[in-house]
């Protein structure tokens, strides 16, 4: 045996060798082992007179066999510490960026992830027209973090799922997903926003829609633009959504009065934002309106609390059960409440820009915002859910200019 072998030997008993000397250091002592135990067999099996064979002799008998299946096992015993290796350290870090995760997410009162679904949701209701998504959320591992929901649309009395929406999110940058089922589309959120003149804006707002009605003639009405044959050949029993564009501004409150009588229900309102000439548009066709739903989707702190408790569980967790409610709204008025709702919901947009990019990228929301807080709040358009038949009055107003056909579904008003 070398002084050289000796020493390594030594250091690696000290554990001072690297993995690929400790490798094959173990390598040579495996050999070393076959070599005693060929030794030792032959010493017990061959008389001493029979022309034994010396020692130095005993290196010659290990076959190239031999020597490769003592290779083949270091190699795979290498393969296999290494594996384990690996998997410890994959288990380790998933664990850690678990634990990571929940707390850049959860952490705060509201946590990271009440803001952005607040965001998303504001998103979704500012800029899809009667689209709502109940959000809901799964943190995942490596810091991403999934919030998803259906796509629902009020037709009649019922909502009707018409896609998927999913919001993928890796350290706070978003990337979204609709996924829209069964034909279902945009391409019906057509409004024409009505040119600010004294003819456009001149109905009285306080007279009686039915008297609107019979003021105007039949010529008049038959001129009207939109899918008004379409919505007559659609059966009787059958109810529809109607995106329906105005002559004329309304407020809110104005709006909501418009329809007090009605036996259809508005869904959505289209807010002005200001000419779309900004955006290389002329003809007044906004294809992509901005305003806010009938029933608000409520911040997370719009919600009064009235009842708190708090339980501890585990060394990260906790589960808390709480009770409260959102501000009350008159069906058709509280106007006020409304267009203050819809404004922070746009600088909750401004806030959360990334997200307002990604959930509504042909959306320029500081120009909007900017618009609104200058002139207010106006009203040029609306998506109206009920009865065909009920939707084909809308022909005979003075103040409606054009409507398109949305979704449609078989009988489901209440009367």
């Amino acid at each position: 045996m070398s002084e050289d072998f000796k020493q390594r030997l030594r250091d690696y008993a000290d554990g001072k060798l690297t993995d690929e000397e400790k490798n094959e250091i173990e390598r040579e002592m495996e050999k070393l082992e076959e070599y005693q135990a060929y030794l030792n067999e032959w010493m017990d099996n061959e008389p001493d007179n029979a022309g034994s064979k010396r020692p130095a002799d005993v290196q010659n008998d290990l076959s190239p066999k031999k020597e490769k299946r003592i290779v083949r096992r270091a190699k795979w015993k290498a393969r296999i510490s290494n594996t384990l290796t690996v998997i410890t350290a994959f288990l380790v870090i998933t664990l850690l960026s678990s634990i990571g995760t929940a707390l850049f997410y959860g952490v705060g009162d509201p946590s990271r992830n009440d803001k952005y679904r607040d965001a998303i949701a504001s998103a979704i209701s500012i800029t899809m027209p009667n689209i709502n998504v109940s959000l809901n959320s799964q943190g995942k591992t490596y810091f991403m973090q999934e919030i998803y929901g259906d796509m629902e649309k009020q037709v009649g009395s019922e909502r009707v799922t018409v896609g998927e929406y999913t919001v993928n999110f890796l350290f706070g940058l978003p990337s979204v997903n609709a996924d829209w089922k069964n034909g279902s589309s945009r391409q019906s959120q057509i409004f024409y926003r009505p040119d600010p003149t004294p003819e456009t804006s001149s109905a009285n707002p306080n007279e009686d829609p039915r008297e609107q009605s019979n003021k105007q003639t039949a010529s008049a009405s038959s001129a009207k633009s939109g899918d008004w044959s379409r919505l007559e050949k659609l059966p009787e029993g059958t109810v529809a959504e109607a995106y329906v564009s105005f002559n004329r501004f309304f407020t809110t409150d104005e709006l909501l009065k418009q329809f007090e009588k009605r036996n259809m229900e508005p869904v959505w309102f289209a807010v002005d934002t200001g000419p779309e000439d900004r955006f290389g548009n002329h003809d007044g066709v906004i294809t992509d309106p901005v305003g806010f739903p009938s029933y608000p989707v409520w911040h997370h702190d719009d919600l009064t609390i009235t009842s708190y408790k708090e339980e501890k569980r585990g060394w990260f967790g906790k589960i808390v059960s709480s009770g409260g409610h959102y501000p009350s709204l008159d069906t058709y008025g509280d106007g006020k409440l409304r267009n203050a709702h819809f404004i922070k919901s746009l600088r909750l947009m401004q806030e959360y820009k990334l997200i307002s990019e990604r959930v509504a990228p042909f959306i320029d929301v500081d120009a909007s915002l900017a618009y609104v807080e200058e002139n207010g709040v106006h009203l040029y358009g609306a998506v109206i859910t009920g009865p065909v038949k009920e939707l084909l009055t809308l022909r005979e107003v003075s103040w409606v200019h054009d409507l398109r056909v949305g979704e449609v579904r078989l009988w489901n008003w209440n009367e």
